[in-house]
Parts: C-alpha cells; sequence; structure tokens
C-alpha cells in the first residue's frame, strides 16, 4: 500500500504504520462526509488511536445521536467509491489562517495560533475537503477497505472542561473485511460482558442523571456482593496484622494544601465548599488523614511497621467522557491501606504487600497480569514533587526491593504518584485494554510534609517511610472487573443469591417454604420462586437471569420424603439430599471460599 507523505512523495507504506494511516484516512474521509450532511459542521482534531480513529465536531445546533452514524457511514461509502485522490501542499502561516477562516474552520485556525513559529503548516486534501494535517494518508479515497463508525460521545475542545463541548464521532479501521468481521464478534462479546448490562439485568446496581453521572447507587444485591467483597479483604488483611479505621468523606483545603494534592491533583477535585468560612472539598484520596490518625500520638521504632487500613469512600470530578458503570465513576470505594515502616523494613513490608496482591489474585483465579514500575518524567516540573535526591532515594529503593523478590517487571515513565514511585499490577480483563488493579506506592514525600517522626534506637527522631497499597484497587473496579470476567457467574461463596428453591406446584409450596427457611436461618442466601409458572420456566429464569449456582427442586415427592433435590447451574442431573446434607455441603464450600 503506497501512502501520501506532507512533502508531496509517495512510497510504500511501513507494516507497523499501515494501520495508523488507514485509520487517520479515515477520520478525514468521516469528516468530508459529514462536511456534505452538516455544511455548517466546524472541525477540531481528528487523530487515529489506539483502538481506532476520532473526530470532534462543532454541529452547531444539530442533534447528533447513534442512529446519526449509519447516515454519515453511509456517506463516506460513497466517497471510498468515488476513489478520491489524496492531495498536499503547504502555505505560509497568515495564508493558512485566512483559508480556515474562509472555511469557517475556526477551531482549525485557533489550532494554528498554538503552533510554534517554525512549524510548517500543510494541509491535505481530498475532493472539495481541505484539512490541516502533517499526514501521511492514502493515495486514493478507494484503499480504505473496511470501517465502521461505533459510537458518539463528547469532548472538550483542546480537552479543556472551560472550553466548549464538542461531539466526538468514534469509529474503527482495518486493512480487510475479514480484520473487521473478527473485530465485531470481539465487540458482540464484550456487549455481552458488559458489567453494566449484567449489573443492569442482575439487578446489582443503577445510575441516575437526577443523583449526578457517575455517581452509581448498589441495590441490595449488588451490595451483598460489594459487602462479601469488604468481608473477603478485611479478613486477610487483619490476619496480616492491620488495623482497620473509619475516616470523614471531606477534609479542609488546608489539609490537601499539606499534603501537595492541592497543588498537584486539584483539578480532579470536586469544587470548594464553604462552611462558617472554611474551606473543604471532598476527598479524592485517603492519605492525608491517615496521616494525621499516625501524628496522633508518639511513636517508637518498636510501633512500627504500623498498618493502618480503611474501605474508604472517595470523590474524584472525572470528565464526564471517560465514566464507566461502576469500573470508573466519581465516587468508589478503595481498599486502602498506608504501612508507617522505617527504611530497614521497607523490603519486608514491600514483599508482604506483593504477596498479599498474588494471594488474592490465586483465590479469584487472576493470571492474566503484568507488573510495572511506575517512575516520574524529571522533565515534567509540574505534575511531581520537585526533590531530585528523594525521588532518586525511592525509585532505586523500590526497583531493588521488586528485583531482589524476584518480580518480572517493566518500566513506565510519568506514571508515578506525584509524591513517590509505585508498582502497579495490570490486569487484562476479558474484554477492553488492560487498567491497573492493585498498586504498591513509596513514599518519602509526604511523611515529611506532615512532620512525622519515630523515636529511633539511639533517642533520635527519625521520618518513617510509607507504603500506600490498594489490593483490591477499588471495591467497585473489582467488581466491575468479576461481572465481565464471569459474566455474572460469581463463586457460590460470592453470589447475591446462593440458592432458588422451585416448588414444582402448589401442592409443594408448604414444604418449599419450610426449606426456604431453613436455608435462612442456616446463614445461606435464599430465595422461594413460588409464582404460578411451570418449572421448567422457573428453573430457565434462576439459570439464565439470576445465574443462581444452586436450584433446589421441590416436587409431591421430596415434600413427602423431607428430602430434597439440587441441581446445580452448570449441570443438567439433579442430585437428592436430605436438608442438613445439602446445609452442610454448601456452608462448607461457602466457608473454603471455593471457585
Amino acid at each position: 500500500m503506497k501512502i501520501l507523505y506532507n512533502d508531496g512523495h509517495t512510497a510504500d507504506c511501513p507494516v507497523e504504520e499501515e494501520i495508523s494511516v488507514l485509520r487517520h484516512s479515515a477520520a478525514h474521509i468521516m469528516a468530508q462526509a459529514v462536511k456534505r450532511l452538516y455544511p455548517q459542521a466546524h472541525f477540531g482534531y481528528g487523530p487515529a488511536t489506539e483502538k481506532g480513529f476520532h473526530y470532534d465536531i462543532d454541529f452547531g445546533d444539530a442533534v447528533i445521536t447513534d442512529e446519526s452514524l449509519s447516515e454519515i457511514e453511509k456517506e463516506m461509502r460513497k466517497i471510498v467509491k468515488e476513489n478520491l485522490p489524496f492531495r498536499t501542499y503547504e502555505l505560509p502561516r497568515e495564508e493558512a489562517v485566512r483559508l480556515m477562516e474562509e472555511r469557517g474552520e475556526v477551531y482549525k485556525a485557533e489550532h494554528i495560533g498554538d503552533l510554534p513559529e517554525e512549524a510548517r503548516i500543510t494541509f491535505f486534501q481530498q475532493g472539495d475537503y481541505i484539512d490541516m494535517c502533517i499526514g501521511p494518508h492514502l493515495t486514493y479515497t478507494k484503499a480504505l477497505k473496511a470501517f465502521k463508525l461505533t459510537a458518539v460521545s463528547g469532548a472538550y475542545w483542546k480537552n479543556d472542561q472551560k472550553n466548549k463541548m464538542l461531539t466526538r464521532l468514534n469509529g474503527v479501521a482495518f486493512r480487510t473485511q475479514e480484520e473487521l468481521d473478527v473485530y465485531e464478534t470481539q465487540q458482540r462479546e464484550a456487549k455481552a460482558r458488559d458489567h453494566r448490562k449484567i449489573g443492569r439485568e442482575m439487578k446489582l446496581f443503577m445510575t441516575d442523571d437526577l443523583i449526578g453521572k457517575g455517581l452509581p447507587m448498589f441495590l441490595p444485591k449488588g451490595y451483598t456482593v460489594w459487602q462479601e467483597l469488604e468481608t473477603y479483604i478485611k479478613d486477610k488483611e487483619r490476619m496480616l496484622g492491620y488495623q482497620h479505621v473509619l475516616t470523614p468523606c471531606v477534609g479542609t483545603v488546608g489539609l490537601y494544601q499539606t499534603s501537595g494534592h492541592w497543588e498537584h491533583y486539584r483539578e480532579n477535585m470536586f469544587p470548594v465548599m464553604t462552611v462558617e468560612q472554611e474551606q473543604f472539598v471532598l476527598r479524592p484520596m485517603n492519605c492525608p488523614h491517615h496521616m494525621m490518625i499516625y501524628a496522633n500520638q508518639p511513636h517508637s521504632y518498636r510501633d512500627l511497621p504500623i498498618r493502618i487500613g480503611e474501605i474508604a469512600h472517595d470523590f474524584r470530578f472525572e470528565p464526564s467522557g471517560t465514566l464507566k458503570g461502576i469500573e470508573r465513576g466519581r465516587h468508589f470505594c478503595q481498599n486502602d491501606a498506608h504501612l508507617f515502616v522505617t527504611p530497614d523494613q521497607i523490603k519486608e513490608e514491600v514483599s508482604r504487600v506483593v504477596d498479599l496482591i498474588f494471594d488474592v489474585y490465586r483465590d479469584f483465579g487472576i493470571e492474566n497480569y503484568r507488573c510495572v514500575l511506575s517512575l516520574r518524567d524529571p522533565a515534567d516540573k509540574v505534575k511531581y514533587h520537585q526533590d531530585d535526591a528523594m525521588w532518586e532515594r525511592a525509585e532505586t529503593a523500590l526497583r531493588e526491593v521488586l528485583t531482589e523478590l524476584n518480580i518480572s517487571f517493566t518500566e513506565e515513565i510519568g506514571e508515578a504518584a506525584f509524591y513517590g514511585p509505585k508498582l502497579d499490577v495490570n490486569v487484562q480483563p476479558a474484554i477492553g485494554a488492560e487498567y491497573t488493579l492493585s498498586t504498591c506506592q513509596l513514599d518519602f514525600c509526604l511523611p515529611a510534609k506532615f512532620h512525622l517522626t519515630y523515636i529511633d534506637r539511639d533517642g533520635s527522631e527519625k521520618t518513617p517511610v510509607v507504603l500506600h497499597r490498594a489490593i483490591l484497587g477499588s471495591l467497585d473496579r473489582f467488581m466491575a472487573y468479576l461481572i465481565e470476567e464471569t459474566k455474572g457467574i460469581f463463586p457460590l461463596w460470592l453470589a447475591p443469591v446462593q440458592v432458588k428453591v422451585l416448588p414444582v406446584s402448589e401442592k409443594s409450596n408448604a414444604y418449599a417454604e419450610q426449606v426456604w427457611q431453613a436455608l435462612r436461618k442456616a446463614g445461606l442466601r435464599a430465595e422461594l420462586d413460588d409464582r404460578n409458572e411451570k418449572i421448567g420456566y422457573k428453573i430457565r429464569s434462576a439459570r439464565q437471569d439470576d445465574k443462581v449456582p444452586y436450584m433446589v427442586i421441590i416436587g409431591e415427592k421430596e415434600a413427602a420424603g423431607g428430602t430434597v433435590s439440587v441441581r446445580e447451574r452448570a449441570a443438567d442431573s439433579t442430585h437428592s439430599y436430605t436438608l442438613s446434607e445439602l446445609i452442610e455441603t454448601l456452608k462448607g464450600r461457602i466457608d473454603r471460599r471455593t471457585r
């Protein structure tokens, strides 16, 4: 495949660049189709991305919905069929601005003003459509073989919330129709696994714009799963010497000025609330509160390590376009902890944290993950606390610990927290891109900012080191991960409804209710389905809709003999138990938290 560069020459496209050129050209063809259908439209940015391409567009008063995409896609196919050649040329800055203004492209004209004086300003044109771009592109529109528009979303101009919200059209492009078919198959699987869809069907959680975007509410069944996860991780932490606390969801602006979050994280925080001349904010994280708990009393080296844990409610003002159910919200609950240690305890405590992470992953069968040592970008003077010696010490210490623990990891620049480097454990979910689930951060910065001390063996005051760590990450995101991995089919111990009692007919309703009450009294989460429906319908409903692990089928024979017939969700056969045998079997499996 030949491509056109902005200096006018054509060449064979390198294989590693081909998909990017296809997607970038698709964005231009989409923009041309939009301009034909919506002449009033003005264009912002339209890049190729890792997943496809998008264009941010000001449509004026026109309302663009998912239904509009098919119309735009149809026009794109016409443009492809016309086989228009791509052409390129360069203009001096003043002429470039004039051209964009004459064509009504106010965003492009503004963008020229942001470019360095020495920047070359090049344009690509296909047919009557002209776009400012550095290329490269296809040589003809017909070279775009396989594409699809996928979604409509919003994006602020220049990604700045102070600017106008534009409409973002998203799409994908591939080399062949076969590659697009594979993508669409994957998308159907992704839709089937989407935790938002499953959560709605299983009545686990809900959202409502009247409450607020990114503020999910857990319904009774979803909160049951949430509570089981909380109990699970707290039990493990208690065995390892953690002490759990409860701290407020707000703090003063002064608290976050002391910690440095106000300087480095303010844009991600909710606005200030002023009460009685004092300024408060919803907390985005919990470390400042835990620092104050440590500072509440004096400490000796004999007290350390001190491990403070909390399932903490946090609030971050995430852009609306990034919100995704309970995977990414503006309110979430972190499985957070802060470990206050002496320097010579760093290795052992990091090792314990890593062991806990992988112990949890074994319990849940999580195998597809990678470890990342996230470092600062020394050139970024805004994002990171400025102390070169501290960063060198912290990064070296964490790298040495991970190496000594024989943990395989990659290093990524610019991914550290503002106060220190961290180990991120990124999981690859069943659908979508990988994300961080667990983290362990090494911090020499905040303890000094809060003037934390302990008395060392020689009687001198020393500053402790802090390990910030989250094992489940947030309970919300971990639950979303589990839903998508399992399609909502939770293990018995975690299932919101563990047993469903299904009487065959009204004649066995009385005994079925006795069985149901006995299961509940034994501590099992059981429901009784005594609807006047056929037993086959009840079984399908329990298996497919509620995804219940065990169904107890009660007919006249069971009622007469005082037994129960049990069917596992994944099996088609039934087995007979006495009620006490069933309770003992299920409770044993729950206690072992078997998968």
